[in-house]
């Protein structure tokens, strides 16, 4: 699929952040999705809700991960991408409309909380700001010797079709789809035998499953030298899973997501946010080198998602 991306990327011309958020960060949540849509269908908001923040939290921290693997230097140093700041600027703007939801008067219109509109709404909006902020950039990152540019390495592959990496590339993202009805199904079945609570499934069971296609990926990318469509990759996937609870929403029929939530669930909301703005310093600050040759902001993401899990685990 890392493959498929990049060369779609190439040939159609939209560049390597924006296919990475887009097309390939999407495509790898389809499991994910899947998995909230069916707990929150089932009644089980908690279930639903963490699934999306804790895969957040997970996806954030593969990034990190991905950092260890380019030895050259710090990974949001090489990957410097204006459209990727723009877009982790909308996803925190996109995880604190839940806290607003959670906050407000639980009013729904047809079932549904009105942030769960806003939610989509914003979603649309930031793909628009994406492309125009790849398209015409109002400003540039500096440029070193460890700066990687989007440039096709095939001169040829802009002028091929991207048709036939597109439709391969929708055949795997169904796959990765139905998995996630099975993992659904494999959680409910969890839940009830172990008599684990739903947020700690969620957040580190399903969530953690779910992105396993997104740490491939990002990894498989970094190993391309696609540095762009790694960065692009976890932060659009993210922006993309934020959108699982405007769906669970829809799913959640016993009234407002929102307001069925507990403080497990906002405590993975509010790690995601921090994990968020801590990759989005260090993308403007882009340490050169660090500690084991990456950035402050990968140390900090490994520290804080470690300490969300261990709470979690003795909390749970």
């Amino acid at each position: 699929m890392t493959a498929l991306a990049d060369q779609i990327a190439d040939r159609a011309g939209w560049g390597e952040a924006l296919v990475g958020g887009l097309v390939l960060g999407a495509a790898t949540s389809l499991s994910g999705l899947v998995v909230s849509v069916t707990g929150a269908a089932s009644g089980d908001a908690s279930l639903a809700f963490s699934n999306g923040v804790g895969g957040i939290a997970a996806q954030t921290v593969f990034l990190a991960l991905a950092d260890l693997g380019h030895r050259r230097a710090n990974l949001e140093h090489a990957a410097a991408e204006p459209a990727n700041l723009i877009q982790g600027v909308l996803l925190m703007t996109l995880l604190t409309l839940p806290l607003v939801g959670y906050a407000a008067p639980p009013i729904t219109i047809l079932g549904l909380h009105p942030i769960t509109a806003v939610m989509i709404g914003m979603y649309v909006y930031g793909l628009r700001v994406t492309r125009e902020v790849r398209e015409a950039p109002m400003w540039r990152p500096v440029q070193t010797d460890e700066t990687r540019e989007d440039t096709p390495e095939d001169p040829e592959e802009a002028e091929r079709s991207p048709v036939r990496p597109a439709i391969i590339f929708a055949g795997l993202a169904l796959v990765l789809a139905l998995s996630g009805w099975v993992i659904a199904q494999s959680a409910g079945v969890l839940i009830q035998r172990s008599g684990l609570s739903s947020s700690l499934v969620g957040a580190l069971v399903t969530a953690v499953l779910t992105s396993l296609p997104e740490l491939v990926t990002t990894l498989a990318a970094v190993r391309r030298g696609a540095l762009q469509l790694a960065v692009g990759g976890v932060i659009g996937g993210n922006m993309f899973d934020t959108l699982f609870l405007a769906a669970s929403d829809i799913a959640y029929r016993d009234g407002s997501l929102y307001h069925a939530l507990g403080t497990e669930d906002l405590y993975w909301l509010a790690t995601g946010l921090l994990m968020t703005a801590i990759l989005l310093a260090g993308q403007i600050r882009r340490q050169r080198d660090g500690p084991a040759g990456i950035g402050f902001e990968s140390v900090a993401l490994l520290a804080v998602y470690g300490t969300a899990v261990t709470v979690q685990a003795l909390s749970g």
